[in-house]
């Protein structure tokens, strides 16, 4: 069986029999014409125009002033987007642990702001997210483990990969997969390889895991699959699009890799077509 699919058709989509179409992620300085975008300084979830993306076909567009919040900056490669947040990088810290209520200067920030930060924002900057023990250790997880990065481009696009253009070469390919496609993913990103750990699921947000993390992967020789949307906020954004799915996010080298890999590999056997279609 040849390899050989029309442009940026993916065999591999079709043997998983995916709900939702892959999305792609580009790197552009041109914004694609009819594009969704946040408006400039306004506040919106990455995740959440992600899943318009995959369930609509919408093309979604994001820039350093458009990227609608501070951590969807930061996972879009928009630099440190967090000195941005109220307060700056300190305030964040507490916001992601147990919150600024504590803190005098948390207070005098909340203060400021509360003409504007109301509702879930504010209780969860007063009172925290709980999403790591403490503000000392949120801190060392941005200087230690976020791979904060400037992507090369003004614009970065999302857009299903059917609609990707031949001339245009993704950064990266993102599945939406319940817990069988993602299995069969996992095992894919591994099939050619003699070792076993070439996928990861960091702890980040929604948006990092499909962003920077696979970012970084994509500057490796040898690539990885980054497992996400175990990120409990991006996880309420798309619960519309069913509660048992996961993002399976690769960079396009492997992406490629995995596509070339298909034919022969389980997913034309027996197994794995009772499995989907039992």
């Amino acid at each position: 069986m040849c390899y050989n699919p029309a442009p940026m058709e993916s065999i591999l989509a079709r043997a998983l029999k995916l709900k939702y179409q892959p999305v792609a992620i580009l790197w552009t300085d041109s914004l694609p014409p009819n594009a969704l975008q946040f408006s400039e300084g306004r506040w919106g979830c990455v995740m959440a125009v992600f899943g318009t993306v995959a369930e609509r076909g919408r093309v979604a567009a994001f820039s350093k002033q458009t990227f609608g919040c501070w951590g969807g900056g930061v996972g879009l490669g928009f630099g440190n987007a967090y000195v941005g947040f109220p307060g700056g990088v300190s305030s964040f810290c507490r916001f992601l642990s147990d919150g600024n209520e504590k803190s005098e200067a948390g207070m005098a920030v909340a203060q400021q702001c509360a003409s504007w930060m109301r509702g879930e924002l504010r209780e969860h900057f007063l009172h925290g997210e709980g999403y790591k023990k403490s503000p000392e250790l949120v801190d060392l997880w941005i200087q230690r483990s976020l791979p904060i990065m400037d992507v090369p481009a003004r614009y970065v696009v999302f857009k299903q990969l059917e609609q990707v253009g031949e001339d245009e070469q993704p950064a990266s390919i993102v599945f939406l997969a319940d817990a069988d496609q993602m299995s069969a993913l996992v095992v894919m990103a591994n099939y050619s390889r003699p070792d076993s750990e070439n996928a990861i699921i960091p702890h980040g947000a929604g948006c990092q895991s499909i962003g920077i993390f696979t970012y970084q992967e994509g500057r490796s020789s040898t690539p990885r699959a980054v497992v996400g949307l175990n990120d409990i906020s991006a996880r309420r954004q798309l619960k519309r699009l069913g509660k048992d799915l996961v993002t399976v996010s690769v960079p396009f080298s492997l992406f490629r890799e995995m596509e070339s890999n298909v034919p022969g590999s389980f997913l034309e056997k027996d197994q794995w077509k009772s499995l989907v279609e039992g």
